[in-house]
């Protein structure tokens, strides 16, 4: 092994830059030459490779967003595209691959595995859907982002006596939601694990009002079938009467956007040294995460295929924390 190739996929997520760190300089401590793919799978495809040295990647592990950039490439989606790709890869004499990316990603990188191709995954995304990491790069502080936001809203909220029905990211998982919603003390919390009737949330936010309560926050998951927009439309048909002056937030893109904590910035190096780690013993088309805290290798060909469970107990808990 003398060259590997390392790139960044899909969404981005705070970390992803100490992964690429990680991978750059313990794969110069094997002896080899590191090329820095951008723009994702778009820079595979246009053959857009630069080489990395240790001083490339100083001061990247505290910024969020990826410094390698990421794109959308439809032409890598294709047969074609990916064999064009692997002539990139063979011109540039790059003998292995890196890719720190969600399931997209994922799915990217276990085809080029099928191909022939050695490749190791990294597990990052802010969703926390992957199968083959119980957590992954990005998410930590993606939460801790929107605790910071519904904190403040809770303030206004009371000043105001109002309901906020809050949106945050995950696409079609929960975990973002869930967790947000209990850590951030909510009335009710909607995901699509779990279907729910649109009245439910008006009686939650009713309750709290005849209760006594100065406020009531609703967290809610982009993917849900009664997201903000929909229970905002649900609000307004049924002319719902809840008691508070009622307010819709969707936190959106700012979630991808927050400076890496510290447990974020370990995990990522951690899982980006054990990529390197991979390449360097054989053991290629599989994917690092984290698993009962110990960095584990899973193969992609599950990971693409497995779906990981949300914990509902968690669920439960929130609704007994909210009946009082």
């Amino acid at each position: 092994m003398k060259r590997i190739g390392v790139l960044t996929s899909g969404g981005d997520a705070p970390g992803m830059n100490a992964a690429i760190r990680a991978v750059v300089r313990t794969g110069l401590a094997q002896g080899w030459e590191v090329m820095g793919i951008r723009n994702g799978y778009a820079g595979l495809y246009n053959n857009n490779m630069t080489s990395l040295g240790a001083r490339d990647v100083s001061g990247i592990i505290q910024q969020g967003g990826t410094a390698l950039g990421s794109s959308r490439c439809p032409e890598f989606k294709t047969e074609e595209g990916r064999r064009k790709a692997l002539r990139n890869l063979e011109e540039r004499a790059v003998e292995a691959l890196v890719i720190i990316g969600g399931n997209g990603s994922q799915t990217g990188a276990n085809a080029l595995s099928q191909m022939g191709f050695p490749v190791v995954g990294v597990a990052s995304t802010i969703d926390n859907d992957l199968y083959g990491s119980e957590i992954t790069i990005g998410v930590d502080t993606a939460l801790d982002v929107a605790l910071v936001a519904i904190d403040q809203l809770k303030v206004t909220a009371s000043s105001h006596h109002r309901a906020f029905i809050v949106e945050v990211m995950g696409r079609d998982c929960g975990y973002l939601a869930l967790v947000t919603g209990i850590t951030g003390g909510a009335e009710y919390i909607v995901i699509p694990e779990f279907e729910i009737d649109a009245e439910d949330v008006v009686n939650a936010i009713r309750t709290a009002y005849e209760r006594g309560k100065a406020h009531a926050l609703i967290i809610v998951a982009e993917g849900a079938k009664y997201n903000a927009h929909g229970l905002q439309n649900y609000f307004a048909k049924h002319h719902a009467n809840t008691g508070f002056d009622l307010r819709i937030t969707t936190l959106g893109h700012v979630q991808r956007g927050g400076t890496p904590g510290a447990f974020d910035r370990l995990l990522a190096t951690r899982l980006g040294a054990a990529a390197t780690e991979y390449i360097a013993q054989g053991r290629f088309g599989v994917l690092a995460g984290l698993n009962k805290g110990q960095v584990t290798p899973t193969p992609l060909s599950e990971v693409v295929t497995g779906e990981k469970p949300l914990d509902l107990n968690l669920l439960r808990l929130s609704e007994v924390l909210n009946t009082l």
